[in-house]
C-alpha cells in the first residue's frame, strides 16, 4: 500500500502575501494624502470665511453707526461679547490675522490672514466688499 500523499495544498506563498500586503499599504498611502489635501482645503475655506463674516461685521457697523470710510474702527469695536462678532476668529491653520483699523473703502478687505499668499488664505474677488 502506498502511503504518498499527491493532492496540492491550497494556500498562499510568501512572495505573494507580500504583494498582497505593498499593495493595501500603497492604498493607504493614497489615502492619507487626499485627506492631507481634504483638510487643507477645508482649512482654506474657512478662514475665507472668517475673512467675509468680519467684512459684514464691519460694514453692519458702519451702516447701523453711519461711518464714513478711513474712520477708525478697532477689533474691540467689532469682536467680543455683545459685539457684531461674539469671538474674535482665527485662522484653522495657525496663521495670523491683521485688523485694518479703519473702515475700508468698498473692494478693500478689512481683515487679512498671513497665509493669503502662501496657502491662498484670501478671497479671490473682494470687489463687492
Amino acid at each position: 500500500m502506498k502511503l504518498n500523499n499527491t493532492k496540492k495544498q491550497a494556500g498562499l506563498t510568501l512572495i505573494e502575501i507580500t504583494l498582497v500586503i505593498a499593495v493595501l499599504l500603497g492604498l493607504i498611502s493614497v489615502l492619507f494624502i487626499g485627506v492631507s489635501a481634504y483638510k487643507e482645503g477645508s482649512n482654506r475655506s474657512k478662514c475665507i470665511l472668517n475673512i467675509s463674516n468680519v467684512q459684514k461685521a464691519v460694514r453692519s457697523y458702519q451702516n447701523l453707526y453711519e461711518m464714513e470710510e478711513d474712520d477708525v474702527l478697532t477689533q474691540g469695536t467689532i469682536a467680543g461679547t455683545g459685539k457684531m462678532l461674539e469671538t474674535v476668529p482665527t485662522c484653522p491653520s495657525d496663521g495670523d490675522y491683521t485688523w485694518l483699523g479703519t473702515v475700508p473703502a468698498v473692494g478693500t478687505v478689512y481683515l487679512t490672514c498671513s497665509l493669503a499668499t502662501s496657502d491662498q488664505h484670501a478671497p479671490k474677488d473682494p470687489t463687492g466688499w
